[in-house]
């Protein structure tokens, strides 16, 4: 029995992508472990976004090293950084066996075939053309016993921002007719599962027949489907259609993830983000119009090129006057072929040291702000859809909110349930308490054997 593990960067796609080669694995009859030590085929399934995440790559190499010299373990890069290093990967890695980007995900099986039979190393990272790319079909069946999936709606960027590897490494967007998406969805909510999370880089700019506004409309009409998510956006595509939506709809979860990147409009100028703060405030105040209580999450980059004081207090400004729910934030990386790289010298550097101490200060203060969400919901209760066990106590259930906060709590409702759940504790990151309620029973019944934590490497950034 051939076992292999899957070692997975960076952001949802990437987690997604992993589940699509689990699937085209299953298929020649290998089977998952935990652990990489026992593995036949490693795979590392990279993220480009920023340096740290490549340097984490290289480190995991190293260590997967030695189990392919005591194993023969075959040892495999895909992702963003595969599709950005090609070929330049196997001279830096003299024992990496292949390379393959995120277009050719369906040639895996082909791939390690010829690393097997033909002893060769292989670089497979051409990109599929628009009119030809065929978006990897999830099989439904993978899923049974989970409670929620990613659905690919569309690929690529067209935006070009200044700090972005993603149009290098993804490729133009395409996007993935809606007769197929909603098919998976149905597909998906007959094995049980309660929610789905759209997603793609830029997810609110699909153009797949309908508008995405109408796609988040149809697919809150699958029956078993009670939340609808979606993630990443642009806020120049948050139309009054996709606000609209969310009014109408209250399956379309409250949770919207609107990057801002920086509160200095120069600074956005420079990042070629086409919108100004107040542009952006004005959407946002539609939105929460329009959702009442909705929770907003953001990414902020810290110390970019040219950033003075003054323009990272308008940061933590914006901050303070918007109070998203949470924000993911990080210093500046300059990514090779990018806009901001290529003029970093003339713009002007950021020291790291300074870099780092306004990211800390800039945490410190979304700290404070996510404390103040959790701690207002303690002495409440809250409807949560059950995931399964918690990670950090098999005693108790784990779950989320409408809103995204996750939930640890004393309960015995099965995964895919949805409770109500009496919150006694909050921290700045999650809430606790105890189920007092089922307010609906799973679709189908739960395996006898409820599933483990995913045997491939959570997605680390």
């Amino acid at each position: 029995m051939k076992r292999y593990f899957i070692h997975t960067f960076g952001c949802q796609m990437n987690v997604n992508d992993s589940l699509r080669m689990s699937e085209a694995l299953s298929k020649m009859s290998y089977v998952p472990t935990p652990e990489p030590d026992n593995a036949d085929l490693i795979i590392l399934n990279t993220c480009s976004i920023r340096e740290k995440a490549e340097d984490k790559m290289l480190s995991a190499l190293g260590r997967y090293r030695a189990v392919k010299a005591s194993r023969g373990a075959i040892l495999g890069v895909g992702g963003c950084v595969a599709q950005q290093e090609k070929d330049k990967l196997l001279k830096k890695v003299p024992y990496l066996d292949f390379v393959f980007g995120p277009d050719n995900i369906a040639k895996l099986p082909e791939v390690i075939a010829r690393v097997q039979d033909a002893r060769e190393r292989v670089v497979e990272t051409a990109f599929v053309d628009s009119e030809e790319y065929v978006f990897p079909r999830a099989d439904a069946e993978t899923s049974r016993g989970k409670v929620t999936e990613f659905v690919t709606v569309m690929k690529g960027c067209d935006n070009v921002c200044s700090f972005c590897i993603v149009p290098h490494t993804r490729g133009r967007e395409v996007s993935r007719n809606f007769p197929d998406v909603l098919t998976e969805v149905a597909d998906l909510a007959g094995v049980g599962l309660r929610e789905v999370t759209l997603i793609g880089q830029n997810v609110n700019s699909y153009q797949g027949g309908i508008s995405f506004a109408q796609l988040l409309l149809r697919t809150a009409e699958v029956p078993g489907i009670e939340r609808v998510r979606f993630t990443t956006s642009h806020p120049h595509d948050l139309s009054d259609e996709l606000i609209e939506a969310f009014r109408v709809q209250p399956k379309i979860a409250p949770h919207f993830h609107l990057p801002v990147q920086c509160g200095s409009d120069r600074i956005l100028k420079m990042m070629r983000r086409d919108y100004t703060v107040e542009q952006y405030m004005e959407r946002l105040e539609k939105l929460r119009a329009a959702r009442p209580g909705i929770a907003i999450t953001t990414d902020i980059i810290v110390g970019f090129p040219g950033e003075t004081e003054e323009e990272f207090e308008m940061t933590m400004q914006l901050t303070e006057r918007v109070k998203y729910d949470n924000q993911f934030s990080f210093v500046y990386s300059p990514r090779p072929k990018t806009g901001a790289a290529l003029r970093e010298k003339d713009w002007g550097p950021i020291p790291h040291e300074v870099k780092v101490a306004r990211l800390e200060r800039l945490q410190k203060l979304q700290r404070r702000i996510s404390g103040e969400y959790t701690q207002a919901q303690v002495g409440l209760d809250v409807e949560v859809l059950v995931e399964g066990r918690s990670r950090y106590d098999a005693t108790k259930r784990f779950g989320r909110t409408p809103e995204n906060r996750t939930v640890n709590f004393e309960g015995d409702a099965p995964a895919g349930s949805i409770v109500k759940v009496h919150v006694e504790r909050a921290t700045p990151n999650q809430l606790a308490g105890k189920q007092v309620a089922v307010l609906q029973a799973p679709t189908v019944a739960p395996p006898a054997v409820e599933l483990p934590v995913p045997l491939h490497v959570p997605a680390e950034a």
